[in-house]
């Protein structure tokens, strides 16, 4: 059984202009809600064994803040490929994951993160900032998330920064 814990990043600033959207920070929200994930992961027990995160800077923000605050205390892995992407690339990073790991926490933008959850689940949600999926799979590898169609996950639960704690 693995799990996946899939995470929009938290609210960003576009106090800056001169800034480019990959550089964007995040804004006083964003700065509160997520430790509030990262708080309820740990009240879950829902604490991931690995954290991706985009390249963006307020979803590496947003990866810092809830590994902080869930407790979490392995390393988190960056990868460019998943700003403003799709869910091949996001599908492609997963299925690259050791499987050592069990329950993987990855932090990315939408619309990527809403089309990953209705491919993985058949499921379609709204997915605002700083909102978390929890998606479980009945596999032994990460590399054969989705290999074929019937081999879909299953949405345990959505979590909203404004429902937390």
């Amino acid at each position: 059984m693995k799990t996946l814990l899939l995470l929009r990043h938290a609210k960003s600033s576009w106090k800056f202009p001169d800034l480019t959207d990959h550089d964007r920070p995040l804004n006083r929200r964003g700065k509160r809600d997520a430790p509030r994930m990262g708080r309820t992961l740990k009240e879950r027990e829902l604490v991931p064994d690995l954290v991706i995160s985009s390249t963006a800077t307020r979803a590496m923000d947003t990866a810092s803040a809830v590994a902080k605050h869930s407790g979490y205390k392995g390393k988190r892995i960056k990868f460019e490929s998943l700003y403003a992407a799709g869910p091949p690339a996001y599908l492609a990073v997963l299925q690259e994951v050791a499987d050592n790991y069990h329950r993987v926490l990855i932090v990315g933008h939408n619309p990527g993160v809403e089309e990953l959850i209705e491919m993985l689940t058949g499921e379609i949600h709204i997915i605002p900032t700083c909102t978390l999926a929890q998606i479980k799979f009945d596999i032994e590898k990460w590399s054969t998330v989705l290999r074929r169609r019937t081999d879909r996950g299953r949405l345990v639960e959505i979590f909203k920064p404004d429902e937390s704690e």
